[in-house]
């Protein structure tokens, strides 16, 4: 059965809207978290050094990474937010390394990435790049800003 209309009357359609506003509220946390995430690999303490050599971080989907930033300040290493000298930094890249293997991630193709302050010592980035090798890791990506001047 029915509703029984009378002659030449439409029927009410309501839409609940109910639905639709719970998915838009989803997408917003969704994009909310997507954008912390993206900052994560940015440190204000760091001025990258300039170079007409420098292109462009490409986009790439893969999220098997991890970003260091190097402060020649107080020679310390910012890895997620946490602060390492050169000596804790190695328990901390070998504790990375087995999160990685636990999730089943090839740790040969993560990638390291280095942002050093544009005032950093060479010696110290060379030491950074010995610490994760001990660790096992032997890909290396290096920061530097683009010198616009030219």
């Amino acid at each position: 059965m029915g509703i029984q209309l009378r002659k030449g009357e439409m029927p009410s359609a309501e839409m609940d809207m109910t639905p639709m506003i719970d998915m838009v509220f989803q997408l917003i946390a969704f994009f909310m978290m997507l954008i912390n995430f993206s900052q994560a690999e940015t440190n204000k303490r760091i001025e990258l050094p300039l170079s007409a050599l420098a292109i462009p971080v490409e986009d790439t989907d893969d999220h098997n990474f991890i970003t260091l930033h190097v402060d020649d300040k107080n020679e310390t290493i910012v890895m997620a937010a946490d602060d390492y000298s050169l000596t804790t930094l190695e328990g901390a890249l070998a504790k990375r390394r087995s999160e990685l293997e636990k999730d089943k991630l090839d740790t040969k193709k993560t990638r390291i990435v280095i942002r050093a302050d544009r005032k950093a010592q060479t010696g110290l980035v060379q030491e950074v790049i010995g610490t994760c090798q001990k660790v096992g890791f032997e890909n290396f990506k290096l920061r530097a800003e683009q010198d616009r001047k030219k």
